[in-house]
């Protein structure tokens, strides 16, 4: 192995509920993870959506957990009879759904200090695949969950977002993306071609074009991303010289 090559960490996502897919719930999640990740020095790769039905979520995260090195879920913990994420990964993992212990105790504590009937259907949101690791859930106490390389967590954004604040630290970041921007008073189609050309002659760099319409002029902001910052800013200095080139 070479020492010198930087570490390329993945992940994946899948995004669970009939509600998204309806349009009745618009998804924050993905948005949210994608942003952390970043932060983290992990490559989010792939987001899939996909409804309340098992076959559909066991087939998602079984390609993505042989495909990336972490899969994040969002959705369907919560304790209705939609709720089947639990069942799911259970399935994918080939093991039986049952209550954990620890998430029964916790669970049972917190409802009877509120005064609150720790019900049958409260009780479905302490099921896990059998020898998962329970996800901290300080909002509401009902954990998320851990299965190998599968990290499951509440589709509520702020439940989902405390969840990955849990786990944030216990994650294995890679060599981190740097990023230089540009904002160009020319329309994608005046950079296309010399663009792309500066893209070949920076293979280890990610260059990215991303239209504005403002004020009623046209401008584009142009981005070079990659993990070798000498590299970045060398590619960067190339699009600045195109920039001046090009621009009347």
């Amino acid at each position: 192995m070479d020492e010198t090559q930087p570490t390329i960490v993945t992940a994946g996502m899948v995004v669970i509920g009939d509600e998204i897919l309806s349009g009745r719930t618009k998804d924050a999640n993905a948005g949210h993870v994608a942003e952390r990740m970043t932060m983290l020095g992990i490559d989010l790769k792939e987001v899939r959506f996909v409804g309340d039905e098992q076959d559909a979520i066991v087939e998602a995260v079984n390609t993505l957990r042989h495909r990336y090195t972490y899969v994040f879920t969002s959705g369907g913990i919560g304790p209705t009879h939609d709720d089947i994420t639990a069942d799911a990964i259970s399935a994918a993992f080939g093991v039986a759904c049952t209550h954990h212990p620890k998430a029964m105790a916790d669970m049972a504590a917190y409802y009877k200090g509120r005064g609150v009937e720790f019900t049958e259907s409260r009780q479905r949101m302490a099921r896990t695949p059998e020898g998962a690791e329970l996800i901290d859930n300080p909002v509401s106490r009902a954990p998320g969950i851990r299965t190998g390389n599968v990290y499951t967590m509440a589709g509520v954004p702020k439940i989902m977002q405390a969840m990955l604040d849990a786990i944030a630290p216990t994650l294995k970041g890679g060599a981190k993306i740097h990023s230089r921007h540009l904002d160009a008073p020319l329309g994608e189609g005046d950079i296309g071609a010399p663009f792309a050309q500066l893209q070949e002659m920076h293979p280890e760099t990610m260059l990215g074009s991303y239209p504005r319409f403002e004020g009623g002029n046209i401008t584009t902001q142009l981005v070079v991303r990659g993990r070798d910052i000498a590299k970045v800013d060398a590619a960067m200095a190339e699009v600045e010289a195109m920039v001046e080139r090009l621009t009347p």
